[in-house]
């Protein structure tokens, strides 16, 4: 086991839920449920294209960044392929945040065809 694994709890930890990109897009972007979308890749990878909406902090940043994520409303991870962001979650939850929602990564969100803002 990874020293990242040990720490964080890795990919499927408990502690936090999965939310599948229809279901995102559907509560919080359609019906605009307010929320904190973070992009936890690298500036270089955010560039390339994100979810609309998104803040990006990279998971190398997050823990000195936390002040930048509200506490008061649902927070949302997603990365490219879903492994930073259950490190993400992870570390939001062990920061006290209470509504951490994984998405997974932004490769099967565009995979569905979903909207990405380049």
């Amino acid at each position: 086991m990874s020293f990242l694994n040990r720490l964080f709890g890795g990919p499927g930890a408990a502690g936090h839920q999965l939310v599948q990109p229809a279901e995102y897009k559907a509560r919080y972007m359609d019906d605009a449920m307010p929320h904190t979308l973070v992009d936890v890749r690298t500036l270089e990878e955010f560039s390339g294209g994100y979810i609309p909406g998104a803040l990006n902090i990279s998971l190398q940043e997050l823990q000195q960044k936390l002040n930048r994520i509200p506490k008061d409303k649902p927070v949302i991870v997603y990365c490219r392929s879903g492994n930073r962001s259950a490190y993400a979650a992870n570390i939001l939850k062990q920061a006290g945040y209470t509504e951490v929602y994984d998405l997974g990564g932004i490769i099967d969100w565009a995979r569905q065809g979903l909207p990405i803002t380049r």
